[in-house]
């Protein structure tokens, strides 16, 4: 055990007994605080020195008086528990109304005090607060959280984000003394720990208590592999040199001399995080256990720092990371580098504004009391709804997900996906804003991450400015368009499951296929299950697969060209073998059922019928000149064809009917499609524009087929 893990351990324990002294000597007087929360009020004075503490001394009082007499598994006063969360909290800098709910958090459930003595004493925010955890406490842990009562416990936490804060900080403490219960208890608190309430924490920005958390669990989950990153740990500390140190000076000078105002801290890593690092790297060297933490004033100064080491040191560019401009999902924001050192060790180095750095250990913590004081776009709603300005969006997604989710079964399972996930990226929208989707999202998750439910509609996406498939995995900092279609009932492919990551896309999607059992089963490739659309945006496709799409409505459907015949009474079809279009020289033939047949002269049907003895019957357009016509691309294979191609088409206003993408050939792809145009002149400009797409070589009206009317 390192010396400072055995300081820290000792130092718990002179505070517990030094706690338990206090308790068992009775509350002071009303005129002073009790000593036993002079450490809770001196750390909460740190963060908050204009703070009113009357309320933490009333708190103290009754949960003192109320808790009186009942003692914890390890002999000491059980007022020690509720003391030791609150004084993690204020030490994360948690405002004043948190810590009251804290000393009282387990006063409603574990004695006589009810939750409207809290609110008369305390007020409506504390009795809030109170019930929010008492509530969790009731929650069955056990088997690894039942879905429907861990749905429960995540929608009281999430009204609340300050309910999860207490929550954390008490299974915090409670893993710190957990020595007294049996073996294979203190396993399952362990791994519900590890699963469900660590990365909570993370997405929380609670990094001081996940990191404690994380070392904790190691060590009971696995105390072969904790002894030997101790040993590690213990070794590194005995060596005579200290490359971070050297490093840490290294820097002050450089800064010292650009005048910047920076402070340089060496942040040793934890066990966990020791552990991953020699997994990845093998043998670790004096810099692989820890980095340097440069914090300064001001935003600009980081990127001041930035520059002065990037141009005095060694930089390692792949390492360099912007969470400044662009945070993480959990409000985290620092700017991360690498310099080596002569002798090849690298140094990672994370630089940050105090105020980050206090929002990057204590996360929502650090942000005070939501709720006060109350602006217009902070205040309650009418309807009663509290308004959270510094929910994390991760935990407003969360609320969404567990009202839209169909079954309990499928919100666990969606949320337990998430959580494994420990990376997120972010991409762009033309309009500026941003997404934060986890690693591995697609544009399907894209489309419901910015559209909700009417993501139903989506067709289609540009990724950079090109084209692409909704099944596109995203990276971050990509920029991302999706493409909408205007059917209010439109619906979601079945396939779209397979290509949705987030639980928000899954929930919308189950819960539309749920209600709607015989559909959402649009056309698509089932080799790739990327998905096909005809409509007027284009035909978004990947390139070299086989597509069929049918045309709308039976074969040799009514002509919306205008056509007039020399015949009366007759109803009108455009030949299928030609497709003919205006100006067209065209002629008729007249078959069964009253209706004539409408060719290119030019069509070898034509010249077939008229050697039989077919008669021909007059006709010439109209005014009307929407059309419908074949067209062929020959083209050679490259990336994004097809994508591009039929953006081409969309552009020049043509809706494409039906389409198929013969297989590659000798690096060769041969298109047919149908499209419909709303006006015959626009079938010069279609064929241009789609001869200009790189790799087309030749577009040409489909060729008269042979075939008879």
């Amino acid at each position: 055990m390192t010396p400072a893990v055995s300081r820290r351990k000792a130092r718990a324990r002179i505070d517990l007994r030094r706690l338990g002294r206090a308790a068992l000597l009775g509350p002071a007087s009303r005129d002073r605080l009790p000593d036993a929360i002079g450490h809770v009020v001196d750390a909460h004075r740190a963060h908050h020195p204009d703070a009113d503490l009357e309320p933490l001394r009333r708190a103290y009082v009754l949960a003192e008086s109320s808790h009186r007499g009942q003692m914890r598994k390890s002999g000491e006063p059980y007022i020690t528990h509720p003391l030791a969360v609150t004084l993690i909290l204020a030490e994360l800098g948690a405002e004043t109304t948190t810590l009251t709910a804290s000393l009282l958090h387990d006063t409603v459930e574990d004695t006589e005090v009810t939750l409207d003595q809290v609110g008369e004493q305390f007020g409506a925010e504390v009795r809030f607060l109170v019930d929010g955890v008492t509530k969790l406490e009731k929650v069955d842990y056990g088997a690894a959280a039942e879905p429907e009562t861990f749905r429960k416990m995540l929608v009281a936490t999430g009204n609340d984000v300050r309910v999860m804060s207490i929550k954390l900080a008490d299974r915090l403490h409670n893993m710190r003394t957990l020595g007294v219960m049996r073996p294979e208890k203190q396993a399952r608190i362990a791994k519900v720990t590890r699963d469900v309430l660590i990365p909570l924490a993370e997405r929380l920005g609670v990094q001081a208590l996940k990191t404690e958390l994380e070392d904790l669990v190691f060590a009971i989950l696995h105390p072969d592999e904790y002894e030997h990153t101790r040993e590690l740990i213990v070794d590194n500390a005995s060596r005579a040199d200290d490359p971070l140190a050297e490093m840490a000076d290294a820097m002050r000078k450089v800064l010292r001399e650009a005048d910047i105002q920076a402070e340089v801290l060496i942040r040793p890593r934890h066990f966990v995080s020791v552990h991953r690092v020699s997994r990845k790297r093998g043998r670790l060297r004096g810099a692989d256990f820890g980095r340097l933490l440069v914090l300064v004033n001001e935003d600009a100064d980081c990127y001041g720092v930035l520059g002065e080491l990037h141009t005095c040191m060694t930089p390692v560019v792949s390492e360099f990371k912007d969470f400044i401009a662009v945070p993480k999902f959990n409000l985290y924001q620092s700017l991360h580098t690498a310099v080596a050192r002569e002798d090849g060790q690298v140094t990672e180095v994370l630089i940050r504004t105090h105020q980050m750095h206090k929002v990057a250990e204590a996360g929502v913590v650090a942000l005070g009391n939501p709720y006060a004081p109350p602006s217009e776009e902070q205040a309650a709603s009418s309807d009663g709804e509290r308004a959270d300005p510094t929910r994390p969006g991760w935990l407003s997604r969360l609320l969404d997900w567990q009202e839209a989710a169909p079954d309990p079964d499928t919100f666990w399972s969606t949320l337990r996906e998430d959580l494994a996930q420990d990376r997120e990226i972010t991409v762009f929208r033309p309009d500026g804003g941003t997404l934060g989707l986890p690693e591995g999202a697609t544009c399907v998750d894209a489309a419901y991450a910015q559209y909700g439910e009417d993501a139903h509609a989506c067709i289609g996406a540009r990724v950079n400015g090109r084209l692409a498939t909704l099944s596109t995995v995203l990276r971050d900092g990509d920029t991302v368009q999706l493409l909408m279609g205007q059917d209010p009932a439109s619906e979601p492919s079945r396939e779209w499951l397979e290509h949705a990551h987030t639980p928000a896309a899954r929930i919308a999607i189950q819960r539309w296929l749920a209600a709607h059992p015989a559909q959402g089963d649009v056309p698509a490739a089932e080799e790739t299950g990327v998905l096909f659309r005809p409509t007027g945006d284009g035909l978004v496709s990947a390139e070299g697969q086989a597509l069929r799409l049918a045309a709308e409505g039976p074969a040799g459907r009514s002509a919306t060209a205008d056509v007039l015949v020399d015949q009366p009474g007759a109803s009108v079809r455009l030949a299928g073998c030609c497709t003919p279009v205006p100006p067209d020289e065209v002629t008729g033939f007249s078959v069964r059922g009253g209706v004539v047949t409408v060719h290119r002269v030019e069509c070898a049907a034509v010249a077939r019928m008229k050697s039989a003895g077919r008669a021909e019957v007059g006709v010439r357009w109209g005014d009307t000149t929407e059309c419908r016509v074949t067209l062929v691309a020959e083209s050679f294979v490259r990336p994004h064809l097809l994508a591009d191609l039929t953006e081409a088409m969309a552009l020049e206003g043509a809706e494409i009917v039906s389409a198929t993408v013969e297989p590659p050939s000798q690096q060769r792809v041969r298109h047919t499609y149908t499209v419909q145009l709303p006006d015959a002149a626009l079938l010069p400009g279609l064929m241009r524009a789609m001869r200009n797409v790189a790799g087309v070589y030749d577009v040409s009206r489909a060729q008269p087929q042979t075939q008879g009317a």
